[in-house]
């Protein structure tokens, strides 16, 4: 649908999705985020009254007004407090797409440094949202939800082994725009989602570790770590807001765009009835193939045959010895004599 509808139909959501976190961050609120000494000590750090605010904005909670755009924490949210109405699950999903795709885009190119595989991801985690719609509808962050989902296929190692994504693609045009690519990319992969939803999009601490399955501390190390590794590659880098910005800016320069909202939602009905036949033919070959095993199996125990035994009053057999004269005689006879054709079979004269 077009932005400007996208923008209404997702202001009119129910309050399950108006509660979702709108993934919105600016250069001033960057400049006040830093990391301190108690983090490095394994303690966190106590949330001051800039982080409280920064928690509000990045809320978005019904009723505010629009928020600044970010290029990787999405579209603005455009609300004024009219009174909610029921959409249907295809209105609302596409709401959601048209606020979260853009930036979802942007930001798996930077976890994965591949366009294709940047819009499949994001592809992939709306059509896996779709399916469970009615979990992903009730959720509190429908957002993160599937922001989620596309930066763990966008990271899937599993990846490095599938043709298409064997060689690397072309890298960004600036050379600047390659530097920090290439830095990012060095970085592990939970130190670069870290650093991408905090520094990028824009996550407080506790909300980044929740996100990526680690305790505060452990992700602060991470952010600490993947900050001095950018840092020591490129020292202009070292303010975070300075970064949120060339982060926003390397994102934004790729034309990265995502499918429309219908036809990822016929893609995902799609795979769900061809799975779902498959399924079923696997379960009636199973159930034909113990059909056919009840069939043909035997209905009562054959014993197996015994070994030989010996027979009490029959003489063993001797074993080989040397040839008598007659014997000898015999075999020399009868390698003397035609072996094959038709003479063998005529009857000896008397």
């Amino acid at each position: 649908m077009p932005r400007g509808r996208a923008r209404e139909a997702y202001a009119q959501l129910p309050a399950s999705l108006d509660k979702a976190e709108k993934v919105t961050n600016t250069q001033e609120a960057a400049t006040g985020r830093q990391v301190t000494e108690r983090l490095t000590k394994g303690r966190p750090a106590k949330a001051g009254p800039a982080t409280a605010d920064r928690a509000t904005a990045h809320r978005g909670k019904a009723g505010r007004g629009t928020l600044g755009a970010d290029p990787l924490g999405g579209e603005p949210a455009c609300g004024t407090g009219s009174p909610a109405t029921l959409l249907t699950p295809a209105q609302a999903f596409d709401a959601l797409y048209g606020f979260c795709a853009p930036a979802l885009v942007r930001q798996a190119y930077l976890l994965s440094g591949r366009r294709e595989l940047a819009r499949e991801s994001v592809e992939q985690a709306f059509r896996l949202a779709w399916q469970r719609w009615p979990e992903v509808a009730v959720d509190p962050d429908p957002a993160g939800w599937v922001r989620a989902a596309a930066h763990e296929y966008a990271l899937s190692p599993w990846h490095r082994f599938r043709p298409r994504y064997r060689h690397p693609e072309p890298p960004p045009a600036e050379a600047p725009d390659r530097a920090l690519l290439d830095v990012l990319l060095t970085l592990p992969a939970t130190y670069r989602r870290t650093l991408l939803l905090y520094d990028g999009v824009g996550l407080d601490l506790p909300e980044t570790a929740a996100e990526t399955e680690a305790s505060t501390p452990a992700a602060a190390y991470r952010l600490l770590h993947a900050r001095e590794a950018v840092a020591a590659r490129l020292p202009e880098l070292t303010n975070p807001a300075v970064l949120h910005r060339r982060l926003a800016e390397v994102a934004s320069a790729e034309r990265l765009r995502a499918p429309k909202p219908p036809a990822v939602r016929l893609a995902g009905e799609r795979r769900a009835r061809v799975w779902t036949r498959a399924a079923i033919a696997f379960t009636i070959a199973i159930i034909g193939a113990t059909a056919l095993t009840a069939r043909t199996a035997p209905t009562r125990y054959e014993p197996p045959v015994p070994a030989g035994e010996t027979v009490q009053g029959v003489p063993p057999r001797a074993a080989r010895g040397t040839l008598s004269d007659a014997q000898l005689k015999l075999r020399a006879k009868l390698r003397s004599e035609t072996q094959k054709g038709p003479d063998r079979l005529l009857p000896r004269p008397e």
